[in-house]
């Protein structure tokens, strides 16, 4: 019975998209109101059936209900319900599903907010979203059916997939990353709008910004929880490895990051607008390229699915989104013209435009890296893969050049400015560069990639903390500082906002430099009461036990850490056995501090003889990593919220 609802669900969300999605181009293409109206109505249709159905195996999950298919796969009676929730994106049909209901959010939102507004696009864009929307439903009724009947259901099933079970940032890095994914098809669909209409008028820029800045923020979060959960499960001491689907997800990112600059040229200077589209259409298409990735089973990878006749089925799909998006734009992109033109010489928009250009370039050589051995294996037969070599060689050039630009580009000004206020502006900050160079090199480093990003990095702190700082340090001759801050926050909070962003992705940065150039490790075989010294630490193997938690059984080490005879911690690895997995997985323990992380990883470890095989790491900076996802998230929901609209209370009268 719970399948066949499923399953009617599915069609009804698949005849809700496809009716919409022809009633939507029908009532664009005759302005047919009526029809405008119908498709709004049958786009709700969609998102609450598609919602209805996730809502069902969900409860299928949590009973669990192994006469449907789904749950008979990656059910079990014995997880904690947590990990039954997880499930649901945890196998190849789940993550399908789950991908229809954050795009059902996301349309239902969208069309909400937008429901008296961008008429003249609006409904260009709803038969975009819906197209897309239906060919995600058609995947569900045909290669990928969760909701298949088991006629003789089992007792119990093998539970998901061992590593999402195995950190609880399996339950928050995926929808985090489905939530970047699938969001791009909104300003996918608005850009698409703006081609099909021929204009890209302030309303539509400002709504495009905003409904990219979403997507682009989850993204941002999700590749470092990605980053986090390979460094706290994996257990190899690093977070990033150039595995080819963490590639496809840092590449819609990288081009949504160089539309939202691009689009600040557009709304400031009428300019670029085609190539903001482009920008905008080919992070869509790159993430239905990620998607095929993960879910074709072409690549090798922890975190990809397994062989499946969905791979083909998504592969058409991308083919045919980027014949659709390349002939529009050949035939339309010319209905954008420039209004405007950038100030020449050494101004920001010039280092704008060249910030974008690199970003299109960064982007372009991780896409060549990742997909050239498929080529080449398609074409020729021959297994072959790049490496990270490839990868740390042509990105760190480009990466310490956008740093650059990160620090140069906001001290500039609009216009071209004088010599004398060139020198002021750009000569101050060379000694906030100075001074990170130095602690640098104080510390240890002597990577030449590394001191040129901590003196980069300096200097773009510098310029990101004034930028901050001059409006509020204005207000404050007339204003106590509490009125200045609100003040400040209330006219140029868009401004503070993007500084705030750009000193998270510095810090993330820095962070990758220093913790990928000054690692120190040891791998050490110990007995029970042996101590081996790593750094400044002493590290002592007390011994290992078993321990039975219901899903898994575990063996836990436990290792005690001193510093100068002074105990600071005792850190517990340890190995975690699932029924469904032969081999056991790691886990490792970290203590982490500001400026470095003890990271403690099992080799081996055999209880009854009370001996452990230890790879043990001192990682500096990689707190950072984390703590400039968080303040990349807090400035883009700065960004976001919506503009107060009326004056703070009058402070004017003292100085605080």
């Amino acid at each position: 019975m719970t399948a066949a609802i499923g399953r009617s669900l599915v069609l009804l969300s698949l005849f809700a998209a496809v009716a919409g999605s022809v009633v939507a181009f029908g009532g664009a293409a005759y302005r047919n109101t009526a029809a405008q109206r119908w498709a709004r109505r049958l786009l709700a249709l969609y998102s609450a059936s598609i919602i209805a159905a996730n809502l069902l195996m969900v409860w299928a999950l949590l009973r669990p209900d192994f006469s449907v298919g789904y749950v008979a796969a990656v059910g079990s009676r014995s997880v904690p319900k947590w990990v039954a929730i997880v499930s649901l994106w945890s196998s190849l049909e789940g993550s399908i599903l789950f991908w229809g209901l954050v795009l059902a959010v996301y349309l239902a939102i969208a069309a909400w907010t937008q429901r008296a507004s961008q008429s003249d696009y609006m409904p260009w864009a709803i038969g975009v979203w819906l197209s897309t929307a239906a060919f995600f439903s058609l995947l569900l009724s045909g290669p990928a059916q969760p909701f298949t009947t088991v006629p003789l259901p089992p007792s119990d099933g093998p539970g998901p997939n061992a590593l999402l079970q195995n950190h609880l940032l399996m339950a928050i890095h995926p929808p985090f990353l489905y939530a970047g994914y699938v969001g791009m098809t909104i300003p996918f669909g608005l850009a698409a709008a703006a081609l099909l209409a021929g204009r890209f008028g302030p309303g539509l820029q400002r709504t495009l910004r905003t409904w990219l800045l979403v997507p682009w923020m989850f993204l941002t979060i999700a590749i470092v929880l990605g980053g986090w959960w390979a460094y706290e499960v994996l257990g190899w001491g690093g977070y990033w490895a150039w595995d080819p689907v963490e590639n496809a997800s840092l590449l819609p990112w990288l081009t949504a990051t160089a539309a939202l600059h691009s689009a600040l040229l557009v709304e400031r200077r009428a300019v670029l607008k085609g190539w903001a589209v482009t920008l905008v259409m080919a992070s869509f298409l790159l993430t239905i390229l990620g998607t095929f990735m993960t879910r074709s089973g072409v690549f090798n990878s922890v975190h990809s699915f397994t062989q499946s006749p969905i791979g083909p089925t998504i592969l058409a799909f991308l083919a045919l989104a980027t014949v659709f998006s390349v002939l529009l734009l050949a035939m339309r992109i010319d209905t954008l013209a420039p209004e405007g033109q950038l100030e020449p010489g050494f101004t920001r928009d010039t280092l704008l435009l060249l910030g974008n250009l690199l970003l299109v370039l960064f982007a372009f050589t991780v896409l060549v890296g990742t997909v050239f051995p498929l080529i080449v294996d398609a074409l020729w037969h021959r297994q072959m893969s790049v490496g990270r070599p490839y990868f740390d060689h042509m990105v760190a050039p480009l990466g310490v050049a956008l740093l650059l630009l990160k620090g140069l580009g906001p001290a500039l000004p609009w216009r071209r400015p004088n010599r004398e206020r060139l020198l002021r502006t750009l000569g101050w900050p060379l000694v906030t560069a100075g001074l990170a160079f130095g602690t640098a090199w104080a510390a240890g480093s002597r990577s030449p990639w590394a001191l040129l990003v901590a003196f980069f990095a300096g200097y773009a702190v510098h310029v990101a903390l004034r930028e901050i700082w001059l409006p509020i340090g204005q207000r404050l001759r007339v204003l106590r500082l509490h009125h200045a801050l609100a003040e400040a926050q209330r006219t140029g909070r868009r401004r503070m906002a993007a500084h705030v962003i750009h000193l998270g992705a510095i810090v993330i940065v820095v962070g990758v430099a220093i913790s990928s150039t000054m690692t120190v490790s040891k791998e050490v075989a110990l007995a029970s009461g042996e101590s081996f010294a790593l750094g400044r630490y002493t590290l002592t193997f007390v011994g290992a036990e078993v321990r039975s938690e219901g899903h898994r059984d575990a063996v836990v080490a436990r290792v005690d850490v001193a510093q100068g005879g002074r105990h600071l911690a005792s850190l517990t690895p340890r190995m975690n056995y699932y029924a469904s997995q032969q081999t056991p997985i790691g886990t490792p323990a970290v203590r982490s501090t500001l400026f470095e992380d003890l990271y403690l990883s099992l080799l081996s470890v055999d209880p009854a003889r009370q001996t452990i095989g230890l790879r043990a790491l001192v990682n500096p900076m990689v707190s950072w990593i984390w703590a400039g996802m968080i303040l990349m998230a807090i400035g883009a929901i700065a960004l976001l919220l919506p503009a107060r609209r009326t004056l703070p209370p009058a402070g004017a009268g003292g100085v605080a």
